[in-house]
């Protein structure tokens, strides 16, 4: 198998995107179909409302999870867009475990914001990339987002070119 040189993250806000939602969801992996009646019931369960962060805080929730990233776990972010349900980000390999990743980005909202509601679904999507091609078809996945907002490709300081392994 060929080595990772990227990883893209995907993560959901607390209740916005529900088992039999019919965008599809996964079941231990697999691609599942729509199923409005379970959709239904996990809608009911949900002890607080689906959490959306304004427009307004985007920009500033971005911030959050690149410094924490970049300081804790040292790793190189090539592209992030943080929209109002989602958030996706592609770093370079890392030495760090993924679920490692995805706590110190979680957590840095959930510090920065200290709202006392979830925030995040409990789980995540991760994608291993393991070529150039494939890793550049993620980055331009990601700042595709932003451009739609109406920012440029990069909006934050902190994140990098991807390039050629020397």
């Amino acid at each position: 198998m060929p080595d990772t040189i990227a990883i893209i993250f995907t993560f959901t806000t607390y209740g916005t995107w529900l088992r039999g939602d019919d965008r599809g969801w996964t079941d231990e992996g697999r691609l599942m179909p729509a199923n409005p009646r379970l959709e239904r019931f996990d809608s009911q369960r949900l002890k607080h409302e689906p959490n959306l962060f304004p427009a307004d805080r985007l920009l500033g929730i971005g911030e959050m999870i690149g410094e924490s990233l970049i300081a804790r776990k040292n790793v190189s972010l090539f592209a992030l867009t943080v929209q109002t349900w989602h958030v996706h980000f592609v770093i370079g390999a890392t030495a760090h475990p993924v679920p490692q990743i995805a706590k110190c980005a979680k957590d840095a909202v959930r510090w920065g914001l200290r709202l006392k509601r979830p925030i995040w679904t409990d789980d995540y999507d991760k994608r291993f990339c393991f070529d150039d091609e494939s890793v550049r078809n993620r980055i331009d996945y990601v700042e595709r987002h932003n451009l739609e907002r109406g920012w440029v490709r990069k909006p934050w300081l902190f994140l990098k070119t991807f390039g050629p392994l020397e």
